[in-house]
């Protein structure tokens, strides 16, 4: 991932592009601090899709997953009838 400064950044737009879309990240800079990433697109709806499912799987309770029978014990239940 490479850094460039704003006013280079708009100087040099199309090249940034270019390396963009060979899969590059760069970070445009203001004062040199980070105010932007440019990235191809399609990267971020992935990115955001895998957060989506952390969260999803990080709210999951333990008990919530071991209160449902196995499919063991299923198969067990089906064989006593």
């Amino acid at each position: 991932m490479r850094s460039i400064g704003l006013a280079q950044a708009k100087a040099q737009l199309s090249a940034l592009l270019d390396a963009v879309a060979s899969g590059d990240e760069v970070v445009i800079t203001r004062r040199g601090k980070p105010v932007a990433r440019l990235v191809r697109e399609g990267s971020t709806s992935q990115a955001v899709s895998q957060a989506h499912w952390m969260q999803r799987f990080r709210g999951l309770h333990i008990s919530e997953s071991l209160s449902e029978p196995s499919a063991v014990e299923r198969v067990r239940e089906l064989r006593d009838v």
